[in-house]
């Protein structure tokens, strides 16, 4: 007799102050998957609901740094929120990626989709399109999923 086995997704957060983009994987942790940009007052709200539906092993942060490798200026305050995600899901694991090209390629993303103008503004799709590059990228360099590759943090 086997026991039944729960497969658990990895969340991606691409962390701002107006809003949260969100990506998530497949059960299996192969695929990364655009989910939702929510304002950053209601993500704690939104994490607890899609948690007690979906359950996650882990979160990834996106870690913004400056082109010479230094923090940047959100740094403290992805520090507190990170702090409030522990405390508030302690049984999940936090892990951070760096981020800083994901702005660029999500805009190259949406032209490349053949977005238009007006679409290609929208900082709430821009900011779920981060959210799955930096997943995509974690999967493919993390030894700590399917995929395993060489992990940076």
């Amino acid at each position: 007799m086997h026991k039944n086995i729960v497969l658990k997704r990895i969340l991606a957060i691409d962390y701002g102050l107006k809003r949260v983009g969100l990506a998530a994987t497949d059960q299996m942790q192969i695929i990364a998957n655009g989910m939702e940009t929510v304002a950053t007052s209601e993500v704690f709200d939104f994490l607890k609901k899609y948690i007690s539906e979906h359950p996650v092993a882990r979160f990834v942060v996106g870690y913004p740094r400056q082109m010479d490798g230094s923090d940047s200026q959100i740094m403290p305050q992805i520090k507190k929120f990170t702090e409030k995600l522990r405390k508030t899901f302690p049984e999940i694991e936090i892990a951070f990626y760096d981020e800083r090209f994901t702005s660029v390629l999500a805009h190259k993303a949406m032209l490349a989709g053949g977005l238009h103008k007006k679409d290609r503004q929208n900082k709430a799709l821009a900011d779920k399109i981060s959210a799955t590059i930096i997943l995509q990228d974690y999967l493919e360099q993390s030894p700590l999923t399917p995929k395993g590759g060489k992990f940076k943090v």
